[in-house]
């Protein structure tokens, strides 16, 4: 006999799960107390439930494997929930569970006391509530499982304090074994399809499912043969394609109308993996061009065809599937044209460095600092082993472009634009990753959703430089105002626009969780600032004063 606690930590730990991440309160005492029968797993804790579910939203998508929140009661829920609904929008893999009141009074409506199911429903895969011992062990199982199959997100259980301390028998906890790999059917014709599309009339659009998938390097031994150029999604959460390869041509814009207009004069798009044509702003009209057709790859069938039509569109598992299509290319006609469109690409990539060298050049010495050139530094300052998280919208998208000049590991950025996930992300990315330096490129508006985080990554001492972008107002939404007609000039009237009066003191903020802090006013500041930073191995927080734009 054993405890509902104790099974469920038994389960956990034969399915590889090292972090649990949480915010514990009286209902979660029973897992407390059980984890010191269990010193493979470590508990992360996290001083509010919005970084909880953030760090473990970057430690899944750093690690590839479903991550373990465990939050209190309805209240911790409700905190989480924005959170909670970027991962399933950003279809990250995890099992968040909550500690329910005890089930034997919950008819008395007790105080902390919700149904936390309905409230998780439309943020998760599923969700269920644990009513018995022995349901432990099968319905933990259950949840990781279906957290890890395509399409990944999060799943939910509920754990009654109940069903944590009584006893159970001792039945297998162990981890199943499952192949989820499976070869798409149709790829021979799609291979013909996409042979007879010249390269330079061809757009293809990797999404996210590719790095998900671990099929990268796949996708570029394709890439290579169709030898078109390769666009990344409107809104993305990392980038599957080496942003430094010659065929690499940035990220679709984020409104119908300018999709539309970037793929003008192609005759065929191919997308790897899922939708990658979401809109931010309402445009008239469809992303696809009119009369342009879609080949489609993907391992998730609810994808497929899902807005836009498809010529075809294959279902089955990315990585074996392209390495296939690989092969079935290679015996296509050879495309003579693919080393010229090749040749032309890397001219067009250079005259871009070169491009984005002389405004840098320009505007160097402005103060405050522009945030074109903040980003060029900041990129400037990378070395190829850095992983970068980015929640900065001031800078994001000169972030990109400065990124093709550096072989950085890996780019995680916010697939849901929901504020607060950055800052905490880079925790679990940290986590997954050791050793590696991070960088968290954090706006000063969104460093305020969850700055608990910096605390956790003091306590571990990860190598995370949190990078403050510091215009001191929401720029983005003054932006916004403006292009919509609402306000002339920039100078936003509009209420609420502007975090100063009183100043904020990002500094003060960072040495009141353990974080040491540097304020940076002049562009030649900021690559020894964030070198050092990284050069120490120690969580360190560096605020880039930045012009407002």
């Amino acid at each position: 006999m054993t405890t509902g606690a104790k099974r469920l930590l038994d389960v956990l730990s034969n399915a590889g799960i090292r972090f649990i991440f949480g915010n514990p309160g009286t209902t979660e005492m029973p897992i407390m107390h059980a984890l010191r029968h269990f010193p493979e797993i470590q508990y992360v804790l996290g001083l509010q439930e919005t970084a909880v579910v953030a760090m473990a939203d970057g430690y899944a998508k750093a690690s590839g494997r479903a991550s373990f929140v465990n939050l209190h009661t309805a209240g911790g829920l409700g905190h989480a929930m924005g959170a909670l609904l970027h991962s399933r929008i950003a279809k990250t893999p995890m099992l968040v569970t909550v500690g329910q009141q005890d089930t034997r009074h919950s008819h008395t409506d007790p105080l902390l006391y919700g149904d936390a199911v309905t409230m998780a429903a439309s943020t998760v895969k599923w969700a269920r509530e644990v009513q018995h011992p022995h349901q432990v062990v099968p319905m933990v199982r259950r949840a990781l499982e279906a957290a890890e199959t395509p399409p990944l997100g999060p799943t939910f259980l509920s754990l009654p304090i109940n069903v944590l301390t009584a006893e159970t028998t001792l039945e297998s906890a162990e981890k199943s074994k499952i192949d989820r790999n499976f070869l798409a059917s149709g790829l021979g014709e799609l291979a013909s399809a996409l042979a007879e599309v010249p390269p330079d009339k061809l757009a293809v659009i990797v999404s996210d499912e590719v790095a998900a998938s671990d099929a990268g390097s796949a996708f570029v031994e394709v890439a290579d043969i169709l030898g078109a150029r390769v666009y990344g999604p409107s809104w993305p959460s990392e980038v599957s394609f080496p942003v430094s390869h010659p065929l690499w041509n940035g990220h679709l814009p984020t409104t119908a109308e300018g999709i539309r207009a970037t793929l003008s004069g192609v005759h065929a798009v191919f997308i790897v993996g899922d939708n990658p044509f979401i809109s931010y702003l309402y445009s008239e009209g469809p992303a696809l061009p009119h009369e342009c057709r879609l080949y489609q790859l993907t391992g998730d069938g609810n994808e497929a065809g899902r807005t836009y039509a498809t010529q075809l569109a294959c279902i089955g598992s990315l990585k074996p599937s392209l390495a296939s299509l690989k092969e079935l290319l290679l015996t296509s006609p050879k495309r003579n044209d693919v080393a010229k469109l090749r040749h032309v690409a890397l001219i067009e990539q250079k005259l871009r460095h070169n491009a984005l060298e002389e405004t840098v050049q320009e505007q160097f010495s402005d103060v405050p600092i522009p945030p074109f050139v903040a980003a060029a530094e900041v990129a400037a300052s990378l070395s190829h082993n850095v992983i970068v998280v980015d929640e900065a919208p001031a800078t994001m998208v000169h972030m990109r472009s400065f990124l093709e000049r550096v072989s950085i590991n890996r780019y995680f950025f916010m697939r849901s634009a929901i504020l607060g996930w950055g800052l905490p992300a880079a925790v679990g990315v940290a986590l997954a990753s050791p050793s590696t330096p991070v960088v968290a490129l954090i706006g000063d508006g969104s460093a305020l959703y969850a700055p608990q985080a910096l605390w956790t990554a003091a306590r571990f001492k990860l190598p995370v430089t949190f990078v403050i972008m510091n215009n001191s107002e929401y720029n983005i939404l003054k932006r916004y105002s403006v292009s919509q007609g609402y306000e002339v000039g920039g100078n936003s009237t509009i209420p609420g626009m502007e975090l100063e009066n009183p100043f904020i003191d990002y500094q003060a903020l960072a040495m009141a969780f353990g974080v040491p802090s540097r304020r940076v006013t002049h562009a030649d500041e900021v690559q020894p600032a964030i070198k050092t930073a990284m050069q120490s191995g120690l969580p360190n927080l560096i605020e880039i004063v930045i012009r407002a734009s």
